[in-house]
Parts: C-alpha cells; sequence; structure tokens
C-alpha cells in the first residue's frame, strides 16, 4: 500500500495539478479562503520555488470603506468580488504579466465565491479565460441578497479603489 504525501493527506495540494501549473510558466493568482478571510497572491515560480509579488487578504477592503459591523463577511461573494477587483487594478498598476487562476482545493462550483473574484479579476482589465454563465448574478455580487443592502457601500468601495489605481 502506498502512503499518499502529508499535504495531499491534509487536503492542501493536489500534486497533479500543482504540477500541470508549473508547466505553463505563467505567473498565476492564487485564491484561498479561510474562516475569517479570502487571500488573493500574484505569484510567479522558478524551478519550483514559488515567489509571491503581491499579496493580500480581505482585511485590507477595511482601508477601502468595508463597514467594521460587516467585519464577518470579509469571506462572501462580494468580499471575493472586490479581491479581485483589487488585486487585479495592482498587478496592472505594477505592469505585471497576464497570470492564471489557482483556487487550489477549493471545488470549481458555478455561481460561487471563487467565481465571484474570477469576475473581479476581469472587470479590473486583465486578460482571463473564462465560458460565459459562470459567474454569480449581479445582484449577489453586489450584495443585494445579504442582510443590510449592501449595493451602495459596494460601489462606494469599488470606485474608491478605481480612483486609487
Amino acid at each position: 500500500m502506498r502512503i499518499a504525501k502529508r499535504r495531499r493527506r491534509e487536503n492542501k495540494t493536489d500534486y497533479s495539478k500543482r504540477m500541470k501549473l508549473l508547466r505553463g510558466e505563467f505567473p498565476r493568482i492564487i485564491f484561498r479562503k479561510t474562516n475569517k478571510y479570502i487571500i488573493a497572491e500574484y505569484i510567479t515560480s522558478q524551478e519550483a520555488q514559488d515567489k509571491i509579488e503581491i499579496g493580500m487578504n480581505s482585511g485590507a477592503l477595511i482601508k477601502y470603506g468595508w463597514p467594521k459591523d460587516m467585519k464577518g463577511s470579509l469571506k462572501s461573494i462580494p468580499a471575493s468580488y472586490l479581491m479581485g477587483f483589487l488585486i487585479g487594478k495592482k498587478v496592472l498598476s505594477s505592469k505585471k504579466d497576464n497570470p492564471i487562476l489557482d483556487s487550489g482545493m477549493i471545488r470549481n462550483l458555478h455561481k460561487t465565491k471563487v467565481y465571484a473574484f474570477l469576475k473581479g479579476l476581469v472587470d479590473s482589465g486583465l486578460k482571463m479565460k473564462y465560458k460565459e454563465g459562470i459567474f454569480p448574478e449581479k445582484e449577489r455580487i453586489e450584495g443585494k441578497h445579504m442582510k443590510k443592502d449592501f449595493s451602495k457601500t459596494f460601489n462606494e468601495i469599488k470606485s474608491k479603489i478605481e480612483k486609487e489605481f
């Protein structure tokens, strides 16, 4: 019986997917979600050594006007979209190459946080491949489904990010 590698047993790394990403030799933007935040990083790899060039988590959205009373929703669909939009603008402003999306061990279900993040990347101006119909509805991205209607705050945060870059 063959024992799987430790990181595979802990559900942290899919080695076959990682090898395909590394063979492509493209920079990648990783999307990870934790219990509190969404983590986004722009990574380049050389000889299987990853180098984080731009990294942030959704706690950075507080600086752009995310309400403090909604701090628990920093891993929601609107937060995913805004994180994709923010890191996409940072990548474009630092004149880096267009990346590919690396969602890691997260299941790729349509209309979820991963695809809200991808929609933010596309709306920021990055050129990425995607299929039509995989993004969440505009109402969900803007946060109209949340307890408090978040759409006005969402648009304010998005405009602040656009003004900075």
